[in-house]
């Protein structure tokens, strides 16, 4: 059975099955000096009694509902029935039940309001009362209740929600203040690390879980800005939401999602750092919405072959495949091509590292950028715009087209190419205007085929170098060649003109 990426969110609904097997007690480290408010060691292991008692008060369960109109179906209408008809009183029965009489009784009936329940966590984060929570636990809730572990319920409104990072800050009043708990810095999280759970799993209400932080920075493919911690904790169905605890009682995550076959733990949970939360709760606490930094580029990972073809030593960085016109990037001076290694002081190690960084940085900043431009470092700077809503984070992607065509006139890295025709435009849909060559076959077998160019798509550079011919792709991976490189970096358009960079082995 494949294993699925589940929200740690839903309606309490779980039976609980009697019967727990023994399992042997293993080996515990002895630590000498615990963390203050941490009970002393309990038969080799350190009890977290204390810890769950001072945060617990803070940790809240939250119900969500949901109320909708439903119309009923209109059914179709019926002659009269008459008091001789066969069966007339059985029919007669039947859709008044249905809200239709005889004489179309129902029809233009108001609707009806459907509820939906959905139960999740939360915690407090400033004693005047504002909690946070995921994203997806409220929804597009109509009535917000936060549950405290001494039975206080409170109503709550929502203050902001992000989709994209799949947090929400609720507001609740209350003539007290309330407990509450802060964040930590989730950076300085190790793996191994232990760490401790409070949510409301299956609706059972405060519950605690231990475990420890299992990994790092882990893409779960949930959103554009995935750096989840990754920890064994038991967390389940109406954990989502709840907090992610260090041994000092300070927030280093919030629990959003498991990894499992059947919906239950398995011991894989996910949680979104503080490290990236901290900057969200508070721009959706000042706002009501986020306020992220906007490029304006579009980038690819930079893997092995890329890395040697640009000479970057090691694979790192975000390949520049594309610059918005009207985006900040442009002004600034980038150009397509450049590996971004460097932004606002901050080491990008991959191209996934980049759209959270940029995303962090304060908009209207002035933000210094390290680039390799043909493998030389060049530092820029860029007055960083606006994220807007529609804007999406896209990784430079190949479109393959299968479609055959006849064979080119140059043959070079497994592929045939042609110069542009008006009737290679017209049958690979080229858009006027685009540049390059026309690949008219790929090899199977070639190395070309293994990083998806297809037929159809136009070689517009090789080795950084415009090329307007196939005579152009063969001289300039002739001159490659002699400079002792192994592979060729191409610049790979489709017919659109969106592009990407592909290295490709030469043999």
């Amino acid at each position: 059975m494949a294993l699925k990426i589940v929200s740690a969110s839903g309606l309490a609904r779980a039976a609980l099955v009697a019967g727990v097997a023994a399992l042997p007690m293993l080996a515990t480290p002895v630590i000498a000096q615990p963390p203050t408010g941490v009970s002393p060691l309990v038969q080799g292991q350190i009890s977290l009694a204390d810890l769950a008692e001072r945060v617990m008060p803070a940790v809240v369960n939250i119900s969500a509902v949901t109320t909708s109109d439903t119309r009923s179906r209109n059914l179709p209408q019926l002659p009269q029935l008459g008091p001789d008809t066969p069966f007339g009183d059985l029919f007669e029965e039947f859709f008044n039940r249905r809200g239709q009489g005889q004489q179309g009784q129902g029809q233009g009936q108001p609707p009806q309001q459907r509820r939906s329940q959905s139960a999740g966590s939360g915690f407090v984060i400033d004693s005047s009362g504002i909690v946070v929570t995921n994203n997806h636990v409220i929804g597009d809730a109509n009535e917000i209740t936060v549950i405290f572990n001494s039975g206080l319920r409170l109503k709550a409104e929502i203050i902001g929600k992000d989709t994209k990072v799949d947090l929400a800050v609720l507001r609740v009043k209350h003539d007290k203040p309330l407990d509450a708990v802060k964040f930590g810095d989730s950076d300085k999280m190790r793996i191994g690390d232990p760490v401790m759970a409070i949510g409301n799993p299956f609706g059972l209400g405060s519950s605690v879980s231990s475990g420890i932080v299992s990994a790092r920075n882990r893409d779960i493919q949930q959103g554009p800005y995935d750096t989840y911690i990754q920890t064994d904790a038991a967390i389940n169905k109406g954990n989502s939401g709840g907090p992610l605890f260090n041994m000092a009682g300070e927030v280093i995550g919030i629990n959003t999602a498991i990894l499992s076959p059947t919906g239950g733990s398995v011991g894989i949970g996910f949680a979104v750092p503080s490290s990236l939360a901290v900057n969200v709760v508070d721009q959706l606490r000042e706002f009501g919405e986020t306020r992220r930094g906007w490029l304006g580029v579009r980038i690819q990972s930079v893997d092995d072959a890329t890395a040697e073809a640009l000479g970057l030593g090691t694979a790192r960085g975000a390949l520049v495949a594309g610059i918005d016109d009207k985006g900040p990037a442009k002004p600034a001076g980038l150009e397509v091509g450049d590996v971004i290694v460097k932004f606002d002081g901050k080491e990008v190690k991959d191209s996934r590292d980049l759209p959270r960084i940029v995303a962090g940085t304060a908009v209207g900043k002035d933000a210094p950028i390290t680039v390799v431009r043909k493998g030389k470092e060049v530092v820029k700077t860029v007055k960083l715009g606006r994220l807007e809503d529609g804007e999406k984070v896209q990784q430079a992607s190949a479109k393959p087209n299968a479609e055959p065509a006849k064979p080119a006139v140059t043959t070079a890295l497994g592929l045939e190419l042609s110069q542009q025709t008006d009737e290679l435009r017209k049958r690979y849909s080229i858009k006027d205007g685009t540049k390059g060559v026309v690949i008219t076959k790929v090899d199977p077998n070639s190395n070309a085929a293994d990083k998806r160019i297809s037929i159809g798509e136009l070689i517009v550079e090789v080795g950084q170098e415009a090329v307007n011919s196939p005579e152009d792709v063969t001289k300039r991976l002739d001159t490659l060649k002699k400079e002792g490189k192994k592979s060729a970096l191409l610049l790979v358009a489709n017919g659109q003109g969106e592009v990407r960079f592909v290295a490709v082995t030469m043999n």
